[in-house]
């Protein structure tokens, strides 16, 4: 029978805690309820302990409790719950988890979220669920359940949400995904500006034996793809969409932040890099661009996703920091650059097509990669079925290299 953790501040939530863990129970599975409040008494009877909690991270709790600051209290459980969480997980003892909160038990019930793995079921009901979540989910699957009213006790909307709640992680605990044959896996970076040459090298390294995982380069990708590389199960790494690096440099929505494209040569995986999409930086609706940018070259991606090109001068910097970045890498990496286009709108006759920039970009990534890292230039656009098959076979090639004693 599955159990699923149901963890809380139990001082301040502990009856609508209670009342999740009783709807789990009667769809037929345990609940394991876990104390993570400090200041006052529980409201309901925890199985673990707030002892237990803290000191699953070497936490005094006395000393927490003696000090009565609310802050320090969530700042100390978010740092021992997942602690705790984890070593169930890694041990077997549960299957799921729910949380329900305000601000203090957001903060530390998706602390102890993103210390499981993926694909661990985890539903977070929160009070803050309706707005950027990013801090709270990080690199994990949470699902981020608004709770409406506050989490304040039982009435007519918060019973109907709690009760959906339950049965959401009910039955994501009982979804058991169906185990398929293992294969090396790859991960890929994409955008729609680069769909076209990610799926046609995607079907050829599948093809050929491999696993392809897609991420979507909007920030929170490519900070996953980087993550699952650390992991150690990456056989290599199609970094086809670069374009990250763009908003980290200039100040756009998506950045991945500055260790973006260090994973892969940190930890020794094979990889080709292109400059995918490094012509755009992305804003939100026109009315969110900063003024400093007034009398650039813009594009209206939809309503919601505003692209301003980079300049020449951008351009060069971007180049420096790819290299710098591929300049530490141990495994074979290789830098494949189209000539004619490095996104759909960079093209000739499209919006975003200027070869000075392109050659800045391509000039400065050059010159500053190391010598022995190998650079394809190609005469065709990033999107031309080519340039994805010099990707793919030179992404094998690379592994096959790696392998060699």
């Amino acid at each position: 029978m599955p159990t699923i953790a149901v963890i809380g501040t139990f001082d301040t939530k502990g009856e609508e805690h209670a009342f999740v863990a009783e709807l789990i129970r009667q769809r037929g599975h345990n609940a394991l309820l876990i104390d993570v409040g400090l200041l006052d008494p529980p409201k309901c009877r925890p199985d673990i302990t707030r002892e237990q909690v803290a000191a699953a991270a070497g936490l005094n709790l006395a000393t927490l409790v003696a000090r009565k600051d609310r802050g320090a209290a969530v700042a100390a459980m978010a740092q021992a719950a997942p602690v705790l969480v984890a070593k169930l997980a890694a041990e077997g003892r549960i299957d799921g988890i729910i949380s329900l909160g305000g601000g203090g038990g957001t903060a530390i019930g998706t602390a102890a979220m993103r210390a499981l793995p993926v694909g661990f079921p985890k539903l977070m009901v929160s009070t803050l669920a309706s707005g950027n979540t990013a801090q709270y989910v990080g690199v994990k699957d949470i699902v981020m359940f608004p709770s409406i009213v506050d989490v304040a006790g039982l009435n007519r909307f918060s019973r109907q949400i709690f009760t959906r709640a339950a049965g959401a992680i009910c039955g994501m605990v009982e979804a058991r995904p169906q185990s398929a044959p293992d294969k090396p896996i790859i991960v890929a970076s994409m955008f729609g500006n680069t769909t076209a040459c990610v799926e046609h090298a995607r079907k050829l390294l599948e093809a050929a034996g491999y696993e392809v995982l897609v991420f979507h380069a909007t920030g929170t990708g490519g900070r996953t793809m980087e993550s699952l590389i650390e992991t150690g199960l990456v056989a290599g790494v199609l970094d086809i969409t670069t374009t990250e690096w763009a908003d980290e440099l200039v100040g756009g929505v998506l950045s991945a932040g500055p260790t973006r494209l260090e994973a892969a040569a940190r930890h020794g995986v094979p990889a080709i890099v292109t400059p995918g999409c490094l012509d755009m930086v992305n804003f939100l609706g026109p009315e969110t661009v900063p003024a400093k940018f007034q009398g650039r070259n813009f594009y209206a991606h939809n309503p919601q996703v505003t692209l301003m090109r980079t300049s020449p001068d951008e351009c060069a910097q971007l180049g420096k920091i790819l290299a710098e970045k591929l300049n530490r890498s141990t495994a074979p990496v290789t830098v494949l650059l189209p000539l004619r286009a490095i996104s759909v709108i960079s093209a000739p006759g499209q919006k975003f097509h200027d070869p000075a920039a392109d050659a800045a970009l391509f000039t400065a990534l050059k010159s500053h990669l190391r010598r022995d890292i190998p650079v394809l230039e190609l005469d065709c656009a990033i999107n031309d079925p080519s340039f994805a098959t010099a990707c793919a076979q030179t992404l094998l090639k690379n592994i096959a290299t790696a392998k060699q004693p």
